[in-house]
């Protein structure tokens, strides 16, 4: 997927690093705050209803499954809760950029980005296991400033806008603290998804973790922002695998990163490491070798 278009946009102010003042503080948190108006999250929960009647429809019906060129595999239910999603912002957000896993893209150097994966974890979806998700992302000069995971079946439905608190179901949520990896559960979707040194590197923190869970995708995400997971890793991930998880993660008070420690963005190379203590974090990537 070509996101070129969108690596050249000014970054966006980000906190952490250096001693702030309260006051500072205050004054980063108002200006993320802004990044992202209230009216784009309101319009971002419409487009997680309209891809869950869609989803909904379909779950644990009989449908024909069809394999993409990468060998995953896809359904009726994946293109047309897309398709729904899709529709919704020409209508209302006709300028913005368009980027899902089901479509072709639109716009990628607009400065407002929507994002899109219908169902992030399609064969736990085909199987009738209800630990797949809708990710809803939406980056502004290619940084991610809102996401949403929707579980349509459970109706969980993380999220997480710039400079707020994460929400669950509407209620705030926090990771809690583990600052070791010694006392961490550890997710990933599969192991066999990491080749070469990234191999290498994820088993160096699965041995030094004190559980590990497989499968999940996304939901994952949302059980590390919830408090009940610890850190996840995960390689080859696309920009709608991920771009929705940032802010959903950092809103919680977690931090998510590139194996080399950098914040990710629409342009990252698809490699992930969340966690929701800063000290587990920094522990993993060095486990990793970031």
């Amino acid at each position: 997927m070509d996101t070129s278009s969108v690596i050249g946009h000014p970054k966006l102010p980000r906190g952490g690093g250096g001693s702030l003042s309260c006051r500072d503080d205050s004054r980063q948190t108002a200006r993320m705050s802004d990044l992202c108006p209230p009216e784009l999250v309101a319009l971002a929960t419409d487009l997680a209803d309209a891809a869950s009647v869609v989803v909904r429809q379909y779950y644990r019906q009989p449908v024909p499954i069809d394999d993409k060129a990468d060998d995953s595999p896809v359904t009726i239910a994946d293109r047309e809760a897309e398709q729904a999603v899709r529709a919704l912002l020409a209508q209302r957000r006709p300028a913005d950029g368009i980027l899902g896993e089901e479509f072709e893209s639109e716009r990628l150097d607009a400065e407002f980005v929507w994002i899109i994966d219908p169902i992030d974890g399609t064969k736990s979806f085909i199987v009738g296991r209800p630990i797949f998700g809708t990710l809803i992302a939406l980056t502004r000069g290619g940084e991610p400033i809102l996401g949403i995971i929707d579980q349509p079946v459970t109706a969980d439905r993380w999220i997480g806008v710039a400079g707020r608190n994460t929400t669950l179901n509407g209620m705030p949520v926090r990771t809690r603290a583990c600052p070791r990896m010694a006392d961490a559960i550890l997710a990933t979707t599969a192991p066999d998804l990491f080749s070469g040194d990234r191999l290498s590197g994820y088993r160096s923190v699965e041995v030094a973790a004190k559980y590990v869970v497989y499968g999940g995708d996304c939901f994952n995400y949302g059980m590390l922002a919830a408090g009940r997971l610890d850190v996840v890793v995960e390689d080859g991930l696309k920009p709608f695998d991920f771009c929705a998880l940032v802010p959903i993660i950092e809103g919680a008070g977690g931090v998510v990163s590139d194996w080399a420690g950098a914040r990710m963005n629409i342009a990252s190379d698809g490699c992930i490491l969340a966690a929701g203590d800063p000290a587990l974090h920094t522990e993993a990537l060095a486990l990793l070798g970031g």
